[in-house]
C-alpha cells in the first residue's frame, strides 16, 4: 500500500517494468502485492461475500447524496429510473470485462491493464484520468463537509433555517478549513492508509442510514416539508443525459474492481461475475431508494445535495449529515492517496532519476505533493457553491472508466488472440466498439454541457 522506500525493495522488483508497478496506484480495499490464485487459497483470499461488501463500499459515496437531483434533471422517476436500468447492464459487463483483461494481461491494477494491452500512451492518458478523477472527487467531499457541517451548527446553535450565524467562527468557510487542516491534512500525509479498513465499513453503514432515513421522511413527511413540481417526463432527451454524469459518477468502482477480483480467493469470471452483479443490485436499491424518495419528497425544489433541503433542526437527519461528515473525512485521505500514487507514478518514470536518488527524496515528495494538492482542492471547494457542479464535471471522467477503457482493452485483448476468428469473436469486438463509442459520447456531451452550464453561471454573475 506504500511506495518503496527503501533501496532493497527497489532491487527486489526484478526488472524496469515490476519497479513501475511498484509505483502504479493500487486499490485502497486489498493487498498491494497478490500471489499467485493457488497461493491465495492457501493463505485464505477474499471470499465471494467479501468481494462483495468491497464493490459496494467503493460503488456507494458522495454520488448518493446528488441522486434526487438527477431524478429531477432526468424528468421524474419513470426516466431517471428507466436510465440507470439501462445502464447497468454496461456497467456489470464492463468490470467482468476488466477481470477477463486483468487474466490476458497478467496486470493486477487499472491502469496497469489498460497500459499492457493498450501500450503506453493510452496507459498513460488512463493514469492522468485517476489523477483528475481523485482531485475533483477530493474537492466534492471538501463541498459535503461544508454542505453538512453549516446544517449540524444551525441545529446545535439552534438557528432558523437557512440561517448559520453572523459569527466568522461559523462561518462556512472557517469551519472548512479548521476541519481540513486539524484532521483532514495530518491523515493525508503518511506513507500508508491502513486505517481506511475501519473507514470503510463505518461508510457502508453511514450510506444506508442516509437511504433509510430518506426513505422514512419520505413515508413519513414533516409538516415544513412541501414538495414542488414534480415532472412525470422529459422535457427533452438532452435533459436525460443530464442525469448521466450522477449516474456514472455514483456507479463507478471500476479503477478498484481489477485489484478486487485479483484478490478473491478464486479470482474466476464466473463467481466474479456474480460478485458484481449482486453488489450492483445491492447498490441499484440503494440509489434508487434515495433517488426516488428524496425527489418525490422535494420535487423540482430539491437540492443537489438532497440533505440541505431538510430542516436543520431533525435529529434523525442531523445523525445522517454527522454519519456523512465522518464518511468524508476518513475517505477523503484515500482518494488523495490513489491520486497521489499516480502523480508519483508519472513523476518517476519521466524523469529518470537514480533508484537510490528517488528513495532519498521520496518523503519530501510525498510531503510537497500532499500540500500542493490538498491546498489546491480546498482553495477551489471554497469558491465552487455546489456538489452538483463538481459531479457534472468528473461524471464524464467516470463514464471513461466504465465504458472507454474496458471497451478498448477488449478490443485489443481479442485482436491479439491468435485462435480462429468465430462469430462469438466478432461479437465481443463489437460490443468493445459499442462501449468505447458510448463512453466516448458520454464523455463528451456531459463535459461539453458542464462547461458550457459553468460559462453561463459565470457570465450571469459579472
Amino acid at each position: 500500500m506504500a511506495i518503496n522506500s527503501e533501496a532493497g525493495d527497489w532491487a527486489k522488483a526484478g526488472s524496469e517494468d515490476a519497479g513501475e508497478r511498484a509505483w502504479l496506484l493500487q486499490s485502497p480495499s486489498v493487498e498491494s502485492v497478490h500471489p499467485p490464485s493457488s497461493d491465495r487459497e492457501k493463505r485464505g483470499g477474499v471470499s465471494a461475500t467479501a468481494a462483495v461488501f468491497i464493490v459496494v463500499n467503493a460503488a456507494l459515496g458522495a454520488g448518493l447524496l446528488n441522486f434526487p437531483a438527477a431524478f429531477d434533471m432526468a424528468g421524474g422517476v419513470i426516466a431517471g429510473v428507466a436510465l440507470q436500468m439501462s445502464m447497468l447492464s454496461f456497467i456489470i459487463s464492463g468490470l467482468v470485462i476488466l477481470a477477463y483483461c486483468s487474466q490476458v494481461s497478467n496486470e493486477s491494477t487499472y491502469q496497469e491493464v489498460v497500459r499492457a494491452l493498450c501500450g503506453k500512451v493510452t496507459g498513460v492518458i488512463c493514469e492522468v484520468a485517476i489523477a483528475v478523477y481523485t482531485f475533483g472527487t477530493c474537492i466534492a467531499f471538501f463541498i459535503v463537509i461544508g454542505d453538512q457541517l453549516d446544517r449540524l451548527i444551525a441545529a446545535i446553535a439552534n438557528l432558523p433555517d437557512g440561517v448559520v450565524g453572523g459569527h466568522w467562527y461559523i462561518d462556512r468557510k472557517f469551519t472548512i478549513c479548521v476541519t481540513a487542516v486539524l484532521v483532514i491534512l495530518p491523515l493525508s500525509i503518511p506513507k500508508e492508509i491502513g486505517f481506511q479498513k475501519y473507514a470503510s465499513a463505518l461508510s457502508v453503514v453511514g450510506t444506508w442510514y442516509v437511504t433509510i432515513v430518506i426513505i422514512l421522511k419520505y413515508i413519513w413527511p414533516d409538516k415544513e416539508m412541501t414538495p414542488g413540481y414534480i415532472p412525470t417526463s422529459p422535457s427533452s432527451w438532452s435533459a436525460v443525459l443530464n442525469a448521466m454524469p450522477t449516474i456514472c459518477f455514483s456507479f463507478q468502482c471500476h479503477v478498484s474492481s481489477v485489484p478486487v477480483f485479483n484478490s478473491m480467493r478464486r479470482s474466476e469470471l464466473k463467481p466474479w461475475g456474480g460478485v458484481v452483479t449482486v453488489g450492483m443490485i445491492i447498490c441499484l436499491f440503494v440509489y434508487t431508494g434515495t433517488g426516488v424518495c428524496g425527489f418525490l419528497s422535494f420535487g423540482s425544489n430539491v437540492s443537489q445535495d438532497v440533505l440541505m433541503s431538510y430542516p436543520p433542526n431533525d435529529i434523525a437527519v442531523a445523525i445522517a449529515r454527522a454519519f456523512v461528515v465522518i464518511c468524508v473525512i476518513t475517505s477523503y485521505p484515500i482518494l488523495h492517496f490513489c491520486g497521489r500514487a499516480v502523480l508519483e507514478g508519472l513523476w518517476l518514470r519521466f524523469h529518470g532519476d537514480q533508484v537510490e536518488l528517488c528513495v532519498r527524496r521520496e518523503r519530501r515528495r510525498r510531503v510537497l505533493q500532499t500540500l500542493v494538492w490538498f491546498t489546491v482542492t480546498l482553495v477551489l471547494a471554497l469558491f465552487i457553491p455546489d456538489i452538483g457542479r463538481v459531479i457534472s464535471l468528473i461524471g464524464g471522467l467516470a463514464a471513461c472508466f466504465i465504458f472507454v477503457f474496458p471497451g478498448l482493452c477488449l478490443i485489443q485483448a481479442k485482436l491479439s488472440e491468435t485462435e480462429v476468428r468465430s462469430a462469438s469473436w466478432h461479437g465481443m469486438v463489437v460490443y468493445g466498439v459499442i462501449m468505447v463509442t458510448i463512453g466516448t459520447f458520454i464523455f463528451g456531451q456531459t463535459t461539453t454541457n458542464a462547461i458550457y452550464q459553468d460559462a453561463i453561471h459565470y457570465s450571469d454573475s459579472q
